[in-house]
C-alpha cells in the first residue's frame, strides 16, 4: 500500500513539473519569432499540438490552461504582450479566440496514436490546429465586425507557417509517441 501511495505521488509531481515547465515553454514559444513568408512565425501551435501528442490531454489542457491563466494574471506570457504584460484586458483582444482555441487543438491531438499511418496523422494534425484558426476566426470577427477582411487578417497569412509545422510534426509523430510510453 505504501509503495502505491508512493507511486501515486511520484506521478503528482512529475505532472505538476511537466504542467509548470510546459506552461514555460509554451511562453517561450510565443515569444522567439522566426522570420517566415508572409508574417513572422512563433512555434506557438506546434508545442500545443506537441504537448498533445506527448503527454495526451488532462496534461496538455492543464499546461494550456496554466499559460492562460499566466496571461490573465499579467505576466507577459503571450505572443505580443508587453513586457509587463496587461492581464485579462490583453487577453480579451484580437487572439483571444486563437488562446482559446488551444485548448481544443491539444485534446484533439491527443488522439494520434502511434500505429496511425504518416497520411492519418497528418489529418489529425490539420484537424486540430483548425479548431485554433476557427476559434480564432469567429472571436475576431465578433471583435472587430464581419465587414472586415478577417480570413485575410486572422488565417491566410499564417497558412504556410501552419503547414511547415504540421510538416514536421507529422514527420516526429511517432518518435514523440514511442518516448511517451516512457512518461
Amino acid at each position: 500500500m505504501e509503495l502505491i501511495k508512493q507511486n501515486t505521488h511520484s506521478k503528482i509531481i512529475k505532472s505538476l513539473l511537466i504542467i509548470f515547465f510546459g506552461s514555460i515553454i509554451l511562453a517561450i514559444s510565443a515569444k522567439i519569432k522566426i522570420p517566415f513568408y508572409p508574417v513572422p512565425m512563433t512555434m506557438q501551435t506546434f508545442i500545443v499540438l506537441f504537448l498533445g501528442i506527448s503527454f495526451g490531454y488532462k496534461i496538455a489542457i492543464s499546461t494550456v490552461s496554466l499559460y492562460l491563466l499566466e496571461g490573465i494574471l499579467g505576466l507577459p506570457v503571450f505572443s505580443n504582450s508587453p513586457e509587463r504584460g496587461i492581464g485579462l484586458a490583453y487577453f480579451m483582444g484580437p487572439t483571444m479566440g486563437y488562446l482559446i482555441g488551444f485548448l481544443s487543438a491539444c485534446f484533439l491531438t491527443s488522439f494520434v496514436k502511434e500505429n496511425d499511418n504518416f497520411f492519418i496523422i497528418f489529418v489529425k494534425l490539420i484537424f486540430s490546429v483548425s479548431t485554433i484558426y476557427i476559434f480564432g476566426i469567429l472571436w475576431l470577427g465578433n471583435l472587430i465586425g464581419w465587414d472586415k477582411p478577417i480570413l485575410a487578417m486572422g488565417l491566410i497569412p499564417f497558412l504556410y507557417a501552419e503547414f511547415f509545422k504540421i510538416s514536421l510534426l507529422t514527420i516526429l509523430a511517432k518518435k514523440i509517441l514511442k518516448f511517451r510510453k516512457f512518461i
